[in-house]
């Protein structure tokens, strides 16, 4: 059986980082196309952008705001008439999905810049592609992973709470389905089964949740650099995007994809669905009780739903909550992944199980 394990070029973090990203930038060539998302372009450029053109030529974009075939495409036109010799995303998940797309379609560097910690895309060598309405469409796989990560913690810090809470939750799920793949020989990313290394990363991203995950957001509200907040900033970003990459999605990432057929969670974060997916992959897949309370105690802790009023669904309709699990049941969906036959109704169940949890843990 063939292991593959994947890894970016570089992963730079710290308090400042993007001061020395024109230096990453210039390994690669003399001139950058930099997409921005709409906040980071007025809010946060200006502060390091002096620093970054000391090395490098600089072309900058705003980002359209959707990670679509649309957008993918508006943004290859403008770098092939710019001639840049690296592109580059600073921003949130859909931003980076983006530049990685158009990256991989021009055969160019990618680096990326993420302004918060809120998901475990920056590492992968993966692009979400949604609908212009917010909708999952597919995955696309690129040839190699990012050239360089560069993640700036003071940036991270300035950011809302509840973004890196939000990437807490999507590295909560990286640790269950890497092991639900391990155990059932099932396919990471690259098709191939994973490694002890991939697995490994993967309980590390776990066991650091679970130490620092609460410091860490309370560093966050108070918008400091601590060593619990570089802590979670490296589970979020680049031990769950190794963990889930080399050792593979299940069940959680299923569910999240459900969700987004309904129109009242698409204002909910990432992690956020993907947490109470993972919620409902823990009754799905029979889980002891004591990892149920612990996983449940996470949640509470650092404020992720354990509800389905928590992610916009209080008045969601059993008809709904089917939808969900028959899209999160299609073919080929991760979901497959886990080590016991899977059917539609059993996902509905699981949601309505952990739904219940969640509420009778409030009432307590």
């Amino acid at each position: 059986m063939i292991s593959t394990t994947v890894f970016p070029g570089r992963y730079v973090q710290g308090a400042h980082a993007f001061k020395r990203l024109g230096s990453e930038m210039a390994r690669f060539g003399k001139k950058g196309f930099l997409v921005c998302d709409p906040y980071v372009l007025d809010n946060l450029l200006p502060s390091f952008q002096e620093d970054i053109e000391k090395d490098v030529k600089l072309v900058v974009e705003r980002f359209g705001g959707e990670s679509s075939d649309e957008e993918v495409s508006r943004i290859s036109e403008v770098v092939a008439k710019a001639g840049c010799d690296i592109v580059v995303g600073m921003g949130g998940g859909k931003t980076i999905d983006t530049v990685k797309a158009v990256a991989g379609g021009m055969q160019l560097p990618v680096a990326i810049a993420p302004t918060i910690a809120s998901t475990d895309a920056p590492c992968s060598a993966v692009s979400v592609i949604y609908t212009p309405e917010g909708q999952v469409k597919r995955y696309v796989f690129h040839t190699r992973n990012p050239d360089l990560v560069i993640l700036d913690t003071w940036v991270v810090a300035q950011a809302p709470a509840r973004f890196l809470v939000s990437g807490m939750g999507d590295a909560l799920a990286t640790w269950f389905e890497a092991e639900s793949c391990r155990i059932n020989y099932a396919p990471n990313i690259t098709g191939d089964h994973g490694s002890r290394t991939g697995y490994a990363l993967a309980r590390l991203c776990y066991d650091t949740l679970l130490e620092y995950g609460s410091s860490a957001r309370l560093s966050c509200e108070e918008h400091v650099v601590t060593p619990a907040l570089e802590h979670i900033v490296e589970a979020n970003t680049l031990l769950s995007g190794l963990g889930f990459e080399s050792g593979g999605l299940a069940a959680s990432h299923s569910i999240h994809n459900g969700f987004t057929v309904l129109e009242q969670v698409h204002d909910q974060y990432h992690g956020e669905k993907v947490a109470f997916g993972v919620l409902a992959s823990l009754f799905l897949t029979n889980k002891p009780m004591h990892i149920i309370d612990e996983v449940y105690e996470f949640c509470e802790e650092v404020g992720l739903p354990t509800t389905l009023e928590d992610i916009g669904l209080d008045d969601a309709s059993d008809e709904d909550l089917m939808k969900v699990a028959n899209t999160a049941t299609k073919k080929g969906e991760t979901i497959y992944n886990e080590p016991i036959p899977v059917t539609a109704d059993m996902v509905f169940a699981s949601l309505k199980q952990a739904d219940a949890e969640g509420r009778y843990r409030l009432a307590l």
